[in-house]
């Protein structure tokens, strides 16, 4: 990395976001030129300010092999290395199921010294298809690999038109979703952020300032999810959407008889944005992942 991808890093913010907490500060080899690289196509955006304001807001600091926010741990296995995700409540009172424990242990440092014992001396692929199978965000590390960002399909033809002229449904939360549509709404877009009163974003159990940071220029709408109304509200809005982003597995969507496929073919949104995980095709797309763990 030369000189100026170093400040730049530096002036981000980034770089006490990355490396162990009691060594040297070092740059993660093309960070910054692929962050930047990836963001030439949007003049004006500065992507590492991006990165950084996140951590400024949440008070993050790099932690080594746990994640910044706390909730994901790399973990060595007996064949290489685990990232195992426990963010939701939901998720600790599985790790007896998925380890095959007795009992459930104590949430905390307990959970994850049980966690450490039991990965160490355990087939990762065994405790792959476990997770996946249960719903638990585990990765092992290096299976992300060379695979590819962005998976663009052409389903038809739409012309070109200005953000402004353009009506988005965000279906999304946490991070990477909502920072879409932030974008999006940036450009000049309306955007209609969609949540389910039985299960709202994510980010609303985190600092109010930054949920407000990317969700304020957008309009807001609560459904009863699962219901008929709100299963009929759904449908109405992503219809008379021009863009749709979800960050949901497949099958989690066709729950409530959302099919992207469908929906763009029958002319409803002509753009469907989807983050995932691990993809959305076979096994792939019903595995639970969280940026922290799907990033190995």
């Amino acid at each position: 990395m030369d000189e100026h991808g170093v400040a730049r890093w530096a002036a981000s913010g980034a770089m006490a976001l990355t490396g162990l907490p009691d060594r040297a500060l070092g740059p993660p080899a093309g960070l910054v030129e692929g962050v930047e690289r990836l963001a030439s196509a949007c003049p004006g955006l500065d992507p590492l300010a991006l990165l950084g304001e996140r951590a400024a807001l949440m008070g993050l600091w790099r932690r080594g092999t746990t994640s910044c926010g706390g909730s994901c741990r790399l973990f060595p296995a007996r064949d290489g290395w685990l990232a195992v995700s426990l963010p939701r409540a939901e998720d600790v009172e599985l790790v007896p199921a998925w380890l095959e424990l007795g009992e459930t242990p104590r949430a905390g440092p307990a959970t994850w010294a049980v966690v450490g014992r039991a990965v160490a001396v355990r087939d990762p692929a065994e405790l792959l298809a476990r997770a996946a199978l249960l719903g638990l965000p585990v990765s092992r590390l290096g299976d992300a690999g060379d695979a590819p960002a962005l998976v663009p399909q052409r389903l038809g033809d739409a012309p070109a038109r200005p953000a402004r002229d353009l009506v988005v449904v965000d279906l999304s939360g946490l991070w990477a979703g909502p920072l879409c549509g932030d974008l999006l709404a940036g450009a000049g877009a309306t955007v209609v952020k969609v949540e389910s009163t039985g299960r709202p974003d994510g980010a609303r159990r985190g600092p109010a300032a930054f949920f407000d940071l990317l969700n304020w220029r957008k309009r807001s709408v609560a459904l009863e999810l699962p219901g008929d109304e709100g299963t009929r509200r759904l449908h109405g809005l992503i219809g008379r959407a021009d863009v749709v982003i979800e960050a949901s597995r497949p099958r989690a969507l066709a729950h409530f008889g959302v099919s992207a496929r469908d929906m763009v073919r029958a002319g409803g949104p002509q753009v469907w944005i989807s983050i995932t995980g691990h993809g959305r095709v076979g096994a792939a797309g019903d595995r639970v992942a969280f940026g922290d763990d799907a990033a190995v």
